[in-house]
């Protein structure tokens, strides 16, 4: 088969996968066992038709496919895939480019200076800070973390690129309850340790409580403290209090980091944006573009107030580098050398879409989860534990016999199980509960109905069973 025959050939797959998104399963239908017996083999030792390869594979991972780039998916914040950033993507597949540095590929270098400024101007963030583009929001946030230390403990004295962590000042950092694990996850990997976490608490509308951050930043002046806020919790989408978090925090010495995975993007929406008054103090913000920016996975974005301090982290001469004047060096902003130029998608979904398309998604999922809630509502059974103040909202399910969390989980698997809707569980003041979430623009009214109408038959059938 030549070259364009199997481009075609792929191209009817994905066609067809994308066609049939409202009609198929959106949980697995198989698990691991099935998987293994149709993937696992014994290693190829010659070569066979590249055609044949990609319509095995198809064939094998049949029902092992996950529906969550599907309209009625809201087990967590995933958005869809919009047509261009696919299209985008795989071109960017086909071009092949290291987007390291210029000279790999002027191209991928020059599409992400135009992006960096575009998401500036998007999420309201200064013109002045510099980015990165990374895997997602983890590498985000260990990336303006990685920051901070560098600036915390230079600020002392101290150079940690050159001389570690053994001997520096230890450093803490000051985080809302209701973090994300990600948080955790990055101050383990830059050898910070999670010891260094101090939870504080949050008020009933989620947002951190002042009054403890205040006492916790006084309690140790002189500790290099960075204070990590929230826009968007996951379970309620709550925001933390910007300009008077920042400046208790600001006043201490402190660095503020933004955990913006998915909140940030409420910037784009005239009637979200006051959710983020302030939000352009903090020193370095982490999103994603898989989320609400409906790109393809493998699209995250940091942003540093301070780009010496973003860069004294990354940027490391070579004897082979090729420097060329009056051009941005990724590689100086980032942490691979070798990466994926993930630019391309990024410039499509931003060009496809435009500030207006952006904003209509972010409010058409806030308005849906907004109608959805109100119809859990009314079914017999359902508590709403937290409605949503965007597009996050959390749901039990009251159970005959007071055991509510177990019949929570057990209406969540059916749910799952059925297949045609999809939401996952959480633990929220200490109560089992589903969680909503709405990023995806496929979602949309059609969907209302038949989401409420499975919630009801799989309540019942827990109920019942």
């Amino acid at each position: 088969m030549s070259r364009a025959d199997l481009l075609n050939r792929t191209v009817h797959h994905a066609s067809t996968y994308l066609d049939g998104l409202d009609t198929r399963a959106i949980c697995a239908m198989v698990g691991a066992e099935e998987l293994r017996r149709r993937l696992a083999r014994p290693l190829p030792e010659v070569p066979r038709d590249a055609s044949e390869v990609i319509d095995d594979l198809v064939r094998q991972v049949e029902g092992g496919i996950v529906g969550s780039t599907g309209g009625r998916f809201f087990g967590w914040v995933i958005g869809g895939a919009v047509p261009a950033a696919i299209a985008a993507d795989w071109l960017t597949t086909v071009w092949d480019q290291n987007a390291a540095s210029y000279v790999c590929s002027p191209a991928a270098a020059v599409v992400e200076e135009v992006c960096g400024v575009w998401l500036k101007e998007l999420l309201g963030l200064p013109a002045t800070a510099s980015f990165a583009f990374v895997t997602g929001c983890q590498m985000a946030h260990t990336t303006a973390l990685a920051a901070a230390r560098h600036k915390l403990l230079a600020a002392r004295g101290f150079d940690v690129e050159r001389h570690g962590l053994a001997q520096a000042p230890a450093l803490r950092v000051l985080a809302s309850e209701n973090r994300h694990e990600s948080i955790l996850r990055s101050v383990r990997l830059l050898g910070i340790g999670s010891d260094a976490v101090e939870l504080l608490p949050c008020e009933e509308a989620g947002g951190v409580v002042l009054e403890s951050l205040a006492a916790a930043l006084a309690r140790a002046p002189e500790r290099p403290t960075v204070v990590c806020l929230q826009a968007g919790d996951l379970n309620t989408g709550a925001f933390d209090p910007f300009p008077r978090a920042t400046a208790l925090a600001h006043a201490a010495g402190a660095w503020v980091h933004v955990d913006g995975a998915f909140g940030l993007w409420a910037g784009v929406s005239e009637r979200y944006r006051h959710l983020l008054a302030g939000v352009e103090k903090a020193d370095s913000w982490a999103t994603d573009g898989h989320k609400w920016l409906n790109l393809p996975f493998d699209s995250g974005f940091v942003f540093v107030a301070d780009p010496a301090a973003h860069s004294a982290v990354f940027s490391q001469p070579t004897s082979y580098a090729i420097p060329v004047a009056g051009v941005r060096e990724p590689k100086d902003w980032n942490s691979e050398w070798s990466r994926r130029a993930r630019g391309f998608a990024a410039y499509a979904g931003i060009s496809a879409l435009g500030r207006q398309g952006i904003a209509t998604i972010v409010e058409r999922c806030c308005a849906f989860t907004a109608r959805l809630v109100d119809g859990l509502a009314g079914i017999p059974g359902v508590e709403v534990l937290a409605r949503p103040q965007i597009n996050q909202a959390l749901v039990r399910f009251r159970a005959a016999d007071g055991d509510h969390d177990r019949h929570t989980d057990r209406v969540i698997a059916r749910i799952q199980a059925s297949g045609a809707a999809w939401f996952g569980g959480t633990t929220w003041r200490g109560m089992r509960a589903m969680r909503i979430s709405v990023c995806n623009w496929r979602t949309g009214d059609a969907d209302l109905a038949p989401v409420l109408a499975v919630v009801r038959e799989c309540l019942a059938e827990a109920r019942n069973g």
